[in-house]
């Protein structure tokens, strides 16, 4: 059993958490970020990469539209490394409803979120896949960003400040002694090592998960579970990002990132979140829906799917979950309580900054700390563990120059030998050892045409023949993989996909015996 000690715990790897992290610790305040899975395994790491203008809530909840227009405004300076400026439209065809369309604009203006009529030969002109049945469209300033990337920069100036950071490691319970959290049991999900932290402040950031982690410290949230599944493209569609000028309805976005484009997505109320994936049928009412903004979408070819979790804090009673405000909630479990115990939850990825700033905020009262917030003026460093999340870097660094011997592992985004050196180095930096996984996730190993079909295996034989990975570790880690990459390939099998999955399955089941 390993004993630690720390200021404040935060619980929760996702935007939200490695963002508290990185604001405490601009503030000269100690943590340990635990976190059951990986850097962003849930709602951060699942969603369109949109950075929202606001023009999408200005109809359903201005407040979060404001706060989506002044947070974006914040990153765009801040954190520009993780950002594709790319713009974005709000479009709408015939038959869509024409006062939502002619209110847009001035309920843009209330929230002062930049808003332009275009001409629809003008629009059209810009994004020419559009559909020659639009009838209106808007220019406003949405953006593309990389949340990976953006998590990963935030808790590696986390640690760089002193922060520890602790992956695959859940919390199994909480001690209490008057009206305080004393110490919180963690284990290992790999070892199965427990360890034991004392905190003078634990913060519950853990997203769809908030309810089951406050429940352990005998507090309740009222959180609702909103599935929302997307759909990869193999190639880029637009330019920028197209939204649909309507009420927020499934298959509404379109948003370009690096040189895919993601269409979502879809809003379904479930119970179990241990069954989150796409569905076939929640691809084709995607894909049946969205040509109609975008005819190309129906004949384009799909790489994958996948699906994440919106924590959405609110009644459950309400009949559309699209109703439940997009805003965050930031509970204060004294009145559950427990003095020490602090939970955030909802929101977005656009206002990941200021949900982590109010949070730091409370906290810092509660340890008296006066320290001022940071992250609202200081920039986001670049950091070497995050530089190869980005689309196209690994080629154009590789065919500006490369050794003989520094071959591609992975053909389709071109990642050599030298790329998977600097990550495995990075993640031993973190006291953790690498694998496959590890390393797709902090680059573009597996995110190609083949779905890592052909690098997985070789990255699995190039960290073997490192040391890096036991002999009985590369099929167990090589199922894992594949099993995680067809869920998302299953809904999307069909043309050049299937027969792409037909040679995934000769190859992997044939050869290697890998079942999934």
């Amino acid at each position: 059993m390993n004993s630690l000690q720390t200021q404040v715990l935060i619980i929760g790897g996702g935007a939200t958490g490695t963002g508290i992290a990185r604001d405490l610790a601009l503030r000269g305040v100690k943590c340990i970020l635990a976190e059951r899975r990986d850097i962003n395994a849930g709602a951060s790491g699942a969603n369109h990469g949109l950075l929202h203008s606001g023009g999408r809530y200005v109809s359903s909840d201005p407040g979060s539209a404001i706060e989506c227009r002044e947070e974006a405004e914040l990153l765009k300076r801040l954190a520009p490394q993780c950002i594709e400026d790319t713009g974005g439209l709000f479009v709408a065809v015939e038959g869509d409803d024409e006062k939502y369309v002619a209110d847009f604009p001035q309920l843009c203006s209330q929230c002062k979120i930049p808003v332009k009529a275009l001409d629809v030969k003008e629009a059209r002109e810009l994004e020419p896949e559009l559909s020659d049945k639009l009838i209106a469209a808007y220019m406003v300033k949405d953006a593309s960003i990389d949340p990976f990337k953006l998590s990963m920069e935030n808790i590696s100036q986390a640690q760089n400040l002193g922060s520890t950071l602790l992956r695959f490691t859940k919390v199994v319970g909480f001690e209490k002694n008057n009206k305080e959290i004393r110490t919180t049991r963690l284990q290992d999900i790999i070892s199965g090592e427990e360890i034991i932290v004392e905190a003078q402040q634990v913060v519950n950031a853990t997203g769809a998960w908030a309810g089951e982690v406050a429940a352990l410290a005998g507090a309740h949230i009222d959180i609702i579970y909103s599935k929302g599944s997307l759909i990869v493209t193999h190639s880029r569609v637009t330019n920028r990002v197209v939204n649909r000028l309507r009420s927020s309805a499934s298959a509404d976005i379109l948003v370009p990132g690096g040189t895919v484009s993601i269409l979502g997505t879809t809003s379904i109320r479930i119970d179990d979140l241990d069954q989150v994936y796409p569905t076939v049928e929640e691809v084709d009412t995607m894909v049946d829906e969205a040509v109609k903004m975008i005819p190309a979408l129906e004949t384009v070819r799909y790489i994958r799917a996948y699906a994440g979790v919106r924590p959405l804090v609110g009644s459950r009673s309400a009949s559309d979950d699209r109703s439940v405000s997009r805003g965050f909630a930031l509970i204060d479990h004294v009145h559950d309580g427990i003095e020490n115990f602090t939970t955030i939850s909802g929101g977005k990825l656009t206002t990941y900054r200021l949900m982590a700033e109010k949070t730091a905020d409370l906290v810092c009262r509660k340890l008296r700390i006066s320290a001022p917030c940071r992250t609202r003026t200081e920039p986001l460093p670049e950091s070497q563990p995050a530089r190869w999340t980005e689309p196209g870097l690994a080629p154009k660094l590789w065919l500006r120059h490369h050794e003989p011997e520094d071959i591609l592992l992975c053909e389709c985004e071109m990642v050599p030998k030298s790329v998977v050196d600097a990550m495995v180095s990075s993640i031993r930096e973190q006291n953790v050892q690498p694998d496959l996984r590890a390393i797709a996730l902090r680059s573009r190993i597996g995110k190609g045409a083949c779905q890592g079909m052909f690098c997985g295996v070789r990255v699995t034989t190039y960290l073997f023949d490192q040391g890096e990975l036991h002999p009985e570790q590369c099929l167990t880690h090589l199922r894992e993989f594949f099993t995680t990459r067809w869920k998302g390939q299953h809904p999307t099998l069909w043309d050049k996909q299937l027969m792409q999955s037909e040679l995934l399955e000769a190859l992997h089941c044939g050869f290697f015996g890998l079942e999934l």
